[in-house]
């Protein structure tokens, strides 16, 4: 398997955007049920305006992510660009009969979420100024931390779909596992995590902008119940950077998966379950 992905900054500090950079890519391997062998760095960098030590600095961060990934670093391409950009091409490996998809959630799976909501909202805060220390710490210590773990306590027992919640937002990459099929999604949104403060942030206003287009792009196939308060129904759009996995599991299997998870420092939860009706909606109560 092969899969690529790089973006801009999202935090100040080069080393961190490197960490970040890395396990967002790798993440994708690990949403398939698959082990990264070797990646590639793509780098875009403005070098008549920035120091090459910011540089060095990013490619350090991301090879000691891709260390920690087990995942051989076998080489890259750079290009001098006006705009900073950062990511992987990953090459990983999986048995063809084990490939976990979008598709294939039955109807009486629990939905489990490996990492809580967020990141979006709480770096438009930092940029903005107003996010305390403890917010950014645990928003960075998220989008930093591998799905690695995660993907193999689930690789332990059966999963029916999987993805990875990135830039589309939670609902939006729900909304992709069920569009079109014969099941539906029925989130419980007081059971879904979520990054301290990132709750307060959304209901002063600090959103990122790509979170008002996955609203509007996903909004017709999602029902939110009307008692639901504004700000948490944002949240569930929000734009995720290396987000955590968000998977179709066995109900039977859901509760020791969840303690295991947990066990092992992850703030995964069960967060809803897989219905019979409405097919291809998403009902969040």
């Amino acid at each position: 398997m092969q899969t690529v992905d790089f973006f801009t900054p999202i935090v100040d500090d080069p080393y961190a955007f490197g960490q970040v950079a890395a396990a967002n890519a790798l993440s994708d391997v690990y949403a398939m049920g698959g082990r990264p062998l070797c990646a590639l760095n793509i780098v875009c960098f403005p070098s008549r305006t920035m120091p090459i030590e910011v540089l060095r600095e990013i490619l350090r961060g991301g090879l000691d992510k891709l260390r920690e990934a087990e995942t051989v670093l076998a080489g890259g391409h750079s290009i001098d660009d006006a705009e900073l950009k950062f990511g992987l091409a990953v090459t990983g490996t999986i048995h063809p009969d084990r490939i976990w998809t979008k598709a294939g959630a039955r109807v009486g799976d629990q939905l489990i979420l490996t990492k809580p909501l967020g990141t979006g909202v709480v770096n438009t805060a930092v940029k903005r100024e107003r996010a305390s220390a403890e917010a950014s710490s645990a928003a960075l210590a998220s989008m930093s931390a591998l799905n690695r773990r995660a993907m193999e306590r689930l690789l332990e027992g059966e999963v029916h779909a999987c993805t990875d919640v990135t830039g589309f937002g939670l609902l939006g990459h729900a909304c992709e596992m069920i569009e079109g099929s014969a099941v539906g999604y029925r989130l419980e949104a007081a059971r879904i995590p979520l990054l301290p403060e990132a709750l307060a942030y959304a209901e002063a206003g600090l959103k990122p902008g790509g979170l008002a287009r996955n609203r509007e792009f996903r909004a017709p196939l999602v029902e939110l119940a009307p008692s639901l308060p504004a700000p948490l129904a944002e949240l569930l759009y929000d734009p995720q950077t290396s987000g955590g996995l968000l998977a179709a599991v066995p109900a039977t299997r859901a509760p020791a998966l969840v303690e295991a998870l947990r066990g092992d420092g992850l703030e995964a939860a069960a967060i809803g379950e897989v219905v019979a009706a409405p097919a291809g909606r998403i009902v969040v109560a």
